[in-house]
């Protein structure tokens, strides 16, 4: 990476920003004053135009700041330099070289240098291995092959050698020699062991319980992520996130089990076992909140464009959410952590045709005695691995 290829990285987010102004009017013509809505809508526009994406983080890490220290990986720079209207990175420092500057034509490698390489490398000779490490000669002694000769006269006659006897009750001796010797051992070995069973006495003596959710309405499981708060006396709570449909396991040697449950869609409930007698498998109902239900079916409702669904979804959640709630968007990144959005604003994201409506995900959301909603915190997911 050279310094010109910076500044070529610079002037490909000016042709980027300007190829999106023509067909699109964000909060601000410059790019890297955008947040929220305008990436949603700038990355639908490079999926539809240069098929592929960039996700919400490299659009931070790269065009919120300028000029940039280090330039994105090769594919990011082919997909940018296919969005602004070239055939590839190459080609857009091709054409935009400055005084002096000088491309090397080995800077793309084609399909066909990849063939080349291939072909050179099967053609390679191969050594043996012999030839690598040497071939090591033995000399071996000639074996004689004529069997029917023999020469009895000159042979020795070997006589059979007379070993020391040794009295059997020489070899049996007293153990109490060994046992002197291994006894330090042996009380050692105990120690271990006993202090093994002493560090791992709550694993040893422990019981492990298995408690699955489902809709008490509905008969199916739970459709959000549930917050487990355990409650032992003396302790701080101890939380636990359980991911929709995945059950929750608990190991405990305590005769009785305090558990606080909450969930976005779901009534708060609080569960006290005695676990003398328990089973060691539970299913326990949540009671669905419809009203919340409601509101985030609303909001991921994909209305096809409809003018007339999309008037009907915007009068559900205008119903729905109070004049005054509070509504914050949850990001990624470091440089943009948190948004707050009005009533208003939130109804427009969510009745806006997008294909990232479908990753929102509710992260909490709370209503007042008349049944209105007045806050909802939510996330859109852009990587694969937040989904």
């Amino acid at each position: 990476m050279t310094d010109l290829d910076l500044l070529h990285f610079e002037q490909l987010k000016r042709d980027v920003q300007a190829q999106y102004l023509k067909e699109h009017t964000p909060s601000y013509d410059d790019i890297s004053k955008w947040k929220g809505i305008d990436i949603i809508y700038f990355q639908e526009d490079l999926r539809k135009k240069a098929k592929g994406n960039i996700s919400e983080k490299s659009f931070y890490t790269y065009f919120k700041n300028s000029p940039v220290t280090k330039l994105p990986r090769i594919d990011m720079l082919n997909l940018l330099s296919i969005y602004a209207g070239y055939e590839s990175w190459y080609d857009f420092k091709k054409q935009h070289l400055f005084a002096g500057e000088l491309l090397k034509e080995d800077e793309e490698i084609t399909d066909e240098d990849v063939v080349e390489i291939e072909k050179t490398v099967t053609e390679s000779p191969i050594l043996p291995l012999s030839e690598i490490s040497g071939q090591k000669q033995e000399t071996k002694t000639p074996e004689n092959t004529d069997l029917q000769k023999s020469n009895t006269e000159n042979q020795l006659i070997k006589q059979n050698e007379k070993f020391p006897t040794r009295d059997i009750t020489e070899e049996i001796k007293p153990k109490k020699s060994f046992i002197r010797k291994n006894i330090w051992a042996a009380i050692t070995a105990v120690l271990v062991i006993l202090t093994g069973l002493l560090g791992f006495k709550d694993v040893i003596f422990s019981k492990t319980y298995k408690y699955c959710f489902t809709d008490a309405d509905r008969g199916v499981g739970v459709v959000n992520t549930i917050e487990i708060k355990v409650i032992k006396e003396n302790e701080s709570p101890i939380l636990y996130k359980i991911k929709p449909g995945e059950c929750f396991y608990y190991s405990t040697k305590d005769k009785s089990l305090k558990m606080q449950i909450s969930s976005p869609f779901y009534e708060y409930l609080e569960i006290n076992r005695s676990l003398e007698n328990a089973p060691d498998e539970e299913i326990i109902e949540l009671k669905p909140d419809d009203y919340k239900m409601a509101a985030y079916y609303f909001s991921i409702k994909d209305a096809n464009g409809d003018p007339e669904e999309l008037k009907r979804k915007r009068n559900q959640l205008e119903s729905l959410i109070s004049k005054n709630a509070v509504i914050y968007q949850i990001y990624d990144n470091n440089i943009y952590g948190i948004e707050r959005l009005d009533k208003q604003k939130y109804i427009t994201l969510v009745t806006t045709p997008t294909t990232s409506l479908k990753n929102l995900s509710v992260i909490e959301m709370k209503k007042d005695n008349n049944g209105k909603i007045i806050s909802i915190k939510f996330k859109i997911a852009t990587d694969e691995k937040n989904k």
